[in-house]
């Protein structure tokens, strides 16, 4: 738990601050922060919830469904799956569900079925990370055209470039959509890594890098007040006011 601790805090601060100087305001200069998590956790939940989704679909097919093949699922007495396609497609949750000389996996499941799980898992988890994460920037106005326009809006603009909300986009598109799919996928690897070592409480790994995504954007956020309450000027000029 501390070891992804400290792995997403250090992502969370790593960034590309693109200068900003106001157009109006002489000498008054800022930062636009591109961070490596640019798109947050939020993104792996909707991975999770596809996920939770298929396995939901086996359950169904395998209740309903007597004479469901074996390819697709075989299924425990306690509902969970054991063999076919809905085992390789769930994740894994807790060591015991891939450590096999635990003594907790079915007999039934050999070592090689365990690593082809994790490997779909895995991919499941970066591939989908990195999609989502491009779905969630550009339903959210985080994109580098909606970015481009807050910038304008706000009477900043880029040095050495000339105030236009097409050039400040185009400066835009060299870092945010490589760094949303970096981060997306990074946020998925470390996911898997968080359910594969194991958390304290017994929560997930999404659960626990959510946790700490939040904590550290109020501590932004706390610090950003901050700064605000020393320089009213810079309220103004972001359009707090």
């Amino acid at each position: 738990t501390v070891f992804i601790f400290g792995i997403v805090v250090y992502a969370e601060s790593v960034r590309v601050e693109i200068p900003l100087s106001h157009a109006r305001v002489k000498g008054a200069r800022g930062r636009f922060p591109v961070k490596l998590i640019y798109a947050s956790v939020l993104p792996m939940i909707l991975v999770r919830a596809l996920q939770a989704n298929i396995q939901f679909l086996g359950q169904i097919l395998s209740s309903q469904w007597a004479g469901m093949p074996a390819i697709l699922g075989t299924y425990s007495e306690q509902g969970q799956p054991i063999g076919g396609l809905f085992y390789y497609l769930n994740p894994i949750q807790s060591r015991g569900q891939w450590m096999w000389f635990l003594g907790e996996i079915p007999a039934s499941v050999e070592p090689w079925m365990i690593a082809i799980r994790l490997a779909i898992d895995l991919a499941f988890m970066i591939v989908g990370g990195a999609i989502f994460a491009i779905f969630w920037v550009e339903t959210t106005g985080m994109g580098p055209e909606a970015t481009a326009k807050q910038i304008q809006n706000s009477g900043m603009q880029i040095p050495g470039f000339r105030r236009n909300p097409q050039v400040v986009e185009k400066v835009m598109e060299r870092y945010i959509p490589q760094v949303t799919v970096i981060g997306g996928a990074l946020v998925g690897l470390l996911a898997v890594m968080a359910n594969l070592l194991g958390t304290i409480g017994q929560v997930s790994g999404t659960g626990l890098l959510l946790a700490v995504s939040i904590t550290y954007k109020l501590y932004e956020e706390i610090a950003e007040e901050q700064l605000m309450e020393m320089h009213p000027m810079m309220r103004q000029m972001f359009g707090n006011e």
